[in-house]
């Protein structure tokens, strides 16, 4: 019912930086949340950042300073904007999203992820 598409991984050095994003679409009528998570091999799923319909912010404490979430409403989709990025940074990036659909239930979903490398 929803379908979410992420962009913007890659290769790059350690101090550069990338922004992700991620476009959902489908049966929506409003967002109640968007985020982005990430998953390094052989460490636990971690969330980074979340933003709220109502513009509130949550963020690991691991990219405070360097990654700022942001979204365009008009076209529901949640950006995450990289900085100073580290090798640990490393990881596969997911996109998490709650949305209040057409049929007046809640859709949660999780994208297929976008892979950043970040080399030393």
């Amino acid at each position: 019912q929803v379908q979410l598409v992420e962009s913007g991984g890659g290769l790059v050095q350690a101090g550069g930086s990338l922004r992700l994003s991620c476009a959902a679409s489908g049966k929506i009528v409003s967002m109640i949340a968007m985020g982005w998570y990430r998953q390094a091999p052989g460490k636990q799923r971690e969330l980074v950042a979340t933003m709220t319909s109502g513009g509130n912010t949550n963020y690991a404490d691991s990219v405070k300073g360097r990654f700022t979430i942001s979204r365009d409403n008009a076209k529901n989709t949640v950006y995450l904007q990289m900085h100073s990025l580290k090798p640990e940074d490393t990881a596969v990036y997911l996109c998490d999203a709650e949305f209040n659909i057409v049929d007046g239930s809640t859709w949660w979903g999780l994208g297929q992820g976008t892979q950043v490398t970040v080399s030393s």
